[in-house]
């Protein structure tokens, strides 16, 4: 069995796409899968499955909750392994940071450089941004609701052809260790 997090974006924001959390996990225990747990209202999910990979346990997780709660919702499925693996990679001083300035921002297939080479990094400083492997750090010092820079980059073209969801620094964090083994 593999422990993963399902990073389902845009829920529960603002008052719509509403998902009640016991719904999802009972939601995520009808597919068959273990140990599920979820973790605040804004979309994550902890369970264990013997069976399949991140795109499949995604792709069954989106049509599950399109047939449970009737609208689509964008989902993000991976290992314990790559959340670690990007908390460890994080190329600013997490440690030294409050979390309200650290972001990751998870994305459905690898992104490159050229894919920001339209943005204008110095227009934005101090804010800055630096791509991960199938994710984009975030340093916003004034955090993320007041962010351009985070305008600049979540604007459709830059994200053409992906999902892309954000998470704070703790719940980067959180992820790691809900995910770890037991």
């Amino acid at each position: 069995m593999t422990t993963y997090a399902a990073l389902l974006r845009g829920i529960n924001v603002g008052g719509s796409k509403k998902i009640p959390m016991a719904g999802l996990r009972a939601l995520i225990e009808g597919l068959g899968h273990d140990d599920v747990r979820t973790y605040l209202q804004s979309g994550q999910a902890v369970f264990a499955a013997g069976h399949g990979d991140e795109a499949s346990l995604a792709a069954g997780l989106t049509r599950a909750i399109e047939k449970q709660y009737g609208f689509p919702v964008d989902v993000i499925v991976r290992d314990h392994a790559y959340l670690k693996a990007v908390a460890d990679a994080c190329p600013f001083p997490a440690a030294d940071l409050e979390a309200r300035q650290l972001h990751v921002t998870y994305f459905s297939a690898p992104v490159d450089e050229a894919r920001f080479a339209e943005v204008d990094r110095d227009a934005h400083l101090p804010e800055e941004f630096r791509l991960g492997d199938r994710a984009l750090y975030l340093y916003a010092p004034d955090g993320l609701g007041r962010s351009k820079l985070a305008d600049v980059l979540s604007r459709p073209r830059l994200t053409k052809g992906l999902i892309a969801t954000t998470r704070n620094w703790n719940t980067v964090l959180k992820l790691v260790e809900l995910t770890a083994p037991r």
